[in-house]
């Protein structure tokens, strides 16, 4: 007679409220490495002056403190993403912030100032990984129907860090020095490390992304032709000399053979065919548009607001930082209101707020003074927040899960290189419609015409990204009623 064997007890489930908890934390751990990377990248602008004097270089030396760290991301954020994807995204994602936090570390106590930029590079290179990385784990640690509140956040986060970072370095100077700039990453780097090892959920590479491995040529290609366009974009304040176009040009080269070379790829860093999905090729074009338009705000803004409207420096720094501040109280809401009405919903009504801020800003006489440029700007980033939100969940919800790494990659590639060609193609565009004798000479109604030309391109560019999101719905309606019918 056979004895029963009796089937071992189930595991307890952990509770919702410890559920609850360990997503709170988790969530908590994503949100302080996007905004320790979003600080990196503002904090150190307003520190060039006093790093132009404490190492006697000029200008054109000390800016590549800031470029360093910028062009690192921009080359490195797609690779990092889609090697989270194959070996690990908590590992990796530990070892960003580990990266950051010792860059942060070399840059506090660095003698001259190329050891300076190059620490601020392998900053830039830990700051890569946790920006690819955040997103791709909100889908591993928030419920999808709070997808929006969590993109929210993490955009709240990165607007704070933003406008943080000069405030906070021009009091850190003034107090300490300008190595205190980069010193405070430290502790809060810290806590982000241990937050994350604590409560993000560990790896589990699926056996098709272990197989897979790590296309390494492509990668090197891509990382040189983002290098080549963003040197481009960013060198020549605005102009194009012949070492401007010989980059453009090895650029455009670069991207030939990296698509080539993808093509052939067993396991390409990018699949070509990830962009026919309507979704994702989107939310990428769109993303860059976006990004363009609030590159000019940084641009435009503060020359509009010293020169037409004659404020001082103090007044100069409150008026700019309320983009940042409605940007970092509208993220979370925004969120939600993703959550509730669908990200193509909320999508649509981000951009449309941000069209009609920009035609406010493109028209509004600025006898109106410095209401009628603050009222408007905020319009456009309260829509920049609701955008953000939406876009970035209609991106994420549904990626599969051995994609989330390199697609959250390409999410912050696009939105790098739209600041990058705003920074150069809005800031020309204002110094041809102020006139010829430049903006440091021009006269108040100059400046007040640069500002109008300016965002009344900025609005253009904005429809236009309506147009692809309308457009985008369309044909995939059009494409649901033949296949309904049969």
């Amino acid at each position: 007679m056979s004895k029963s064997i009796a089937a071992p007890a189930p595991l307890a489930a952990p509770s919702p409220a410890a559920s609850t908890a360990a997503s709170s934390w988790a969530l908590a751990s994503l949100s302080l490495s996007m905004l320790l990377s979003s600080l990196g990248t503002s904090i150190a602008n307003v520190g060039l002056p006093t790093l132009a004097q404490a190492f006697g270089a000029s200008f054109q030396q000390v800016q590549w403190v800031v470029l360093a760290y910028l062009l690192s991301i921009t080359t490195l954020i797609v690779g990092v993403g889609r090697l989270g994807d194959v070996i690990g995204r908590r590992r990796l994602l530990l070892a960003g912030i580990a990266v950051f936090t010792a860059a942060s570390v070399l840059c506090g106590v660095a003698p001259a100032l190329p050891l300076l930029i190059a620490a601020r590079a392998l900053q830039g290179l830990g700051a890569a990984v946790m920006m690819a990385l955040t997103m791709a784990f909100v889908g591993e640690t928030v419920p999808k129907e709070r997808t929006g509140r969590a993109m929210g956040l993490l955009g709240t986060t990165s607007a704070i860090g933003t406008a943080l970072g000069p405030a906070l370095g021009g009091l850190l100077i003034a107090a300490l020095g300008w190595r205190a700039m980069f010193a405070v990453n430290v502790p809060l780097g810290i806590l982000a490390f241990v937050l994350a090892r604590c409560y993000l959920p560990a790896d589990r590479v699926s056996d098709n992304a272990a197989r897979a491995g790590f296309d390494i040529p492509g990668t090197a290609l891509l990382a040189l032709t983002l290098a080549a366009y963003a040197l481009a974009m960013t060198t020549g304040r605005g102009g194009f000399g012949l070492f401007q176009v010989a980059l453009l040009a090895g650029a455009a080269l670069g991207a030939a053979l990296f698509v080539l070379v993808e093509r052939r790829a067993a396991s390409p860093l990018i699949r070509l065919e990830l962009f026919r999905q309507r979704v994702l090729a989107t939310s990428l074009a769109i993303n860059v548009l976006v990004m363009t338009v609030m590159m000019a705000t940084l641009v435009v803004g503060p020359f509009y607001l010293a020169r037409a409207l004659g404020l001082d420096a103090a007044a100069v720094g409150l008026a700019v930082s309320v983009g940042p501040l409605v940007a970092a109280l509208t993220g979370v809401p925004a969120g939600r209101l993703v959550d509730r009405f669908g990200a193509q919903a909320a999508t649509v009504a981000g951009l449309g707020a941000m069209v009609v801020g920009a035609l406010l800003l493109a028209t509004l006489p600025a006898a109106l003074g410095a209401i009628g440029y603050i009222a408007p700007m905020a319009l456009v980033t309260a829509g920049y927040a609701t955008f953000q939100a939406a876009n970035n969940t209609a991106v994420m919800s549904d990626v599969r899960a051995e994609q989330r790494g390199v697609i959250s990659g390409m999410l912050g590639l696009s939105r790098n290189l739209g600041l990058i060609s705003g920074a150069s193609a809005m800031g020309a565009l204002f110094a041809f419609a102020v006139g010829a004798g430049g903006v440091a000479a021009a006269s108040a109604a100059a400046v007040g015409t640069g500002l109008h030309v300016t965002f009344a391109v900025a609005a253009l560019l904005v429809v236009m990204a309506l147009a692809i999101v309308v457009g985008s719905r369309v044909r995939a309606a059009v494409a649901v009623v033949p296949a309904s019918g049969r």
